[in-house]
């Protein structure tokens, strides 16, 4: 195929393609971005057939910052005839054989929308359709790659497919979070989405269980602290500003009245070390430095606020310099990922584990 599907959030078109060129040029592979501003994705589409599919396979969907959900994918299919729009997506699909899934999809935008209640109704003969073509599996199976299929507007669609090992498990790459009715702000879904996103599920229960200690930078009114108690862990909460009542009366929580940059914790057998401050990037990266170096945590995930403009590149330059820092510091062990989450808006989300080359013990 000649093109790579990118979904990300509207606005941010521009780094989403600033990223892709950068990675695709690293792997060899040429071409150029289509994008417009508020479309919600990006098309990379490259100067030679067939390398689509190698970047499908080779670029690893979770090592990109702004990009949610990819696939490879055909030309755009324009003018759909609304009498029959399955016979020429079938006839785009001809090169793929087996899925083991159908995603009938639009970008995240309020105008592609619109466009939902089509999608879920034009799945089933479209299901049915490539059934009987042989491009889809009678039963759903996790192993296959998942057929894709964007409708960008009336009667235009990309059409595609993705591989299960490196594709999102969600439609168009969106976690659908339920907002708790007892947790203090809506920002708690941020941390309830990095959890999800970044700790394997199959390790879920040793690295996110009762009886941790956690410290909690800027936790005022308690969103992130609240996800924290949620899952058992004791809690250092750090802010000036006033906790909510409900995570006080848990017993789980010690509210620390400080500034969270000049916050040097009691006891140092922390294990998640979380931060949400309004502050610049550089400076939040460089406290996490600072603990990391002490080695007052294990893990951390904390928010890093963007610029206007720019942005990847910011993000990429904090990032690496962070690397630098720790290995300068004799820290050569560890797993350093960001991710522009569904629940983030102006900021992207660092995870960083801190691995001893020993072997990591979960006690």
């Amino acid at each position: 195929m000649i093109n790579l599907f990118l979904y990300c959030r509207a606005g941010y078109e521009k780094d989403c393609a600033a990223e892709i060129q950068q990675r695709a040029a690293e792997l060899n592979v040429g071409g150029f971005v289509k994008t417009n501003r508020n479309d919600g994705y990006v098309i990379f589409q490259c100067f030679q057939a067939g390398d689509a599919d190698l970047l499908a396979e080779q670029l690893e969907l979770d090592s990109l910052i702004f990009t949610r959900q990819m696939f490879a994918a055909n030309e755009l299919l324009k003018d759909l005839p609304e009498g029959d729009r399955v016979t020429p997506i079938v006839e785009a699909l001809t090169k793929v054989s087996r899925a083991g899934e159908l995603r009938v999809e639009t970008p995240d935008t309020n105008e592609a929308k619109a466009l939902s209640t089509f999608c879920r109704k034009f799945t089933v003969p479209l299901r049915q359709a490539l059934k009987r073509s042989g491009a889809l599996l009678e039963k759903e199976n996790p192993k296959r790659p998942i057929i894709h299929v964007c409708f960008v507007g009336p009667g235009t669609a990309y059409v595609g497919y993705s591989l299960s090992h490196n594709s999102s498990p969600y439609f168009m790459g969106i976690p659908r979070l339920k907002m708790a009715s007892d947790a203090p702000s809506r920002s708690t879904l941020k941390l309830d989405e990095a959890f999800i996103h970044f700790i394997p599920k199959s390790e879920q229960e040793q690295r996110l269980r009762s009886g941790m200690n956690s410290v909690d930078l800027g936790a005022c009114p308690g969103g992130w602290t609240y996800q924290l108690v949620r899952r058992g862990m004791f809690v250092a909460a750090v802010d000036n500003g006033p906790m909510a009542q409900n995570l006080m009366d848990t017993g789980q929580v010690r509210h620390y009245q400080a500034d969270g940059f000049r916050f040097e914790p009691p006891k140092k057998n922390i294990y998640w070390l979380v931060c949400d401050m309004v502050e610049k990037p550089s400076r939040v990266a460089e406290l996490m430095e600072a603990w990391a170096i002490n080695g007052w945590f294990k893990e951390a995930i904390f928010n890093l606020k963007l610029p206007m403009k720019s942005r990847y590149k910011e993000v990429s330059t904090i990032l690496a310099t962070m690397q630098e820092v720790l290995r300068e510091n004799g820290i050569d062990d560890f797993h350093l990922a960001c991710k522009h989450l569904y629940h983030d808006r102006d900021e992207v989300t660092v995870h960083l584990w801190l691995r001893p080359s020993s072997g990591f013990n979960f006690g």
